[in-house]
């Protein structure tokens, strides 16, 4: 079964701009903060880890995320295939614009935020995609790794599925419309994690794309494809179905999307 979908091409002026789609490994970020969370009374009598605070000395990363890192929802949140989260800056960027709020970075649940170096765009839904390995840590020298065994590898398995409780932790600080639909509807809730590699995780570490199996397969285009009311045809979901890392509950939304004849 081929891997690429039958997906229109990008305009050449789109083609032209650099992106991920490089001769690997590529130095693409630099790690600028890790957060974790511990579980507090949240709203509607519960408890929650949502709100991240920076850690200011190394963490080991294992294949449940991060060793400080908690979650109170363990059916809905954690475990090996959400073991870390990562969101990107802009998506708070586009929420305080879009609101007219002050929401900073952290609080939405996120462990990692990154800034784009050489000239590469940052990460988000639009340039990471389903399957994608990045090293955070270590050194690569003429494409061979020589790092320590302390550099952390972790693989794209999902997107996030915005919940009520972006909404209550954001409506803790201001009376605002259902930003989790919002959020939803834009497609910019981050990712989640599977630790390839267990080792050692801190700020200012570089990052490293180091394995893109599936180039087809940002999470922008996953977004659409399901949560779209249209269907399609076989040769554009058949591709995300062979994904093997992609986690199961996507690949039940989007059999469900084949247009039947």
């Amino acid at each position: 079964m081929s891997t690429e979908p039958m997906i229109s091409t990008l305009p050449a002026t789109a083609q032209s701009k650099q992106d991920f789609n490089q001769d690997l490994p590529l130095h693409i970020a630099t790690l600028t903060c890790v957060r974790a969370g511990k579980s507090m009374p949240f709203t509607r009598e519960q408890l929650s880890a949502i709100d991240k605070a920076p850690i200011k000395a190394p963490v080991a990363v294992n294949f449940m995320g991060l060793a400080t890192d908690e979650q109170a929802d363990r059916k809905h949140h954690g475990g090996p295939l959400k073991a870390v989260h990562q969101l990107a800056p802009a998506t708070y960027e586009k929420i305080n614009t879009e609101f007219g709020l002050k929401v900073r970075v952290g609080t939405l649940g996120e462990n990692l935020t990154t800034e784009a170096v050489n000239g590469l765009p940052e990460m988000t839904e639009s340039a990471v995609c389903i399957g994608d390995v990045f090293q955070y840590g270590g050194h690569f020298e003429n494409g061979q790794d020589n790092s320590n065994d302390d550099s952390v590898q972790l693989r794209i398995v999902q997107p996030r599925r915005p919940c009520y409780k972006i909404n209550d932790q954001i409506g803790q600080f201001t009376k605002v419309p259902n930003i989790a639909a919002w959020v939803s509807k834009q497609g910019i809730s981050g990712w989640y994690f599977q630790v390839v590699r267990d080792g050692i995780i801190d700020a200012d570490l570089p990052v490293y794309l180091i394995e893109r199996p599936y180039p087809f397969a940002t999470l922008e285009t996953l977004w659409q494809l399901a949560n779209s009311k249209e269907k399609y045809d076989a040769d554009m979901i058949e591709p995300w179905l062979a994904i093997e890392c992609l986690e199961d509950s996507w690949k039940k939304v989007l059999a469900k999307k084949i247009r039947k004849n």
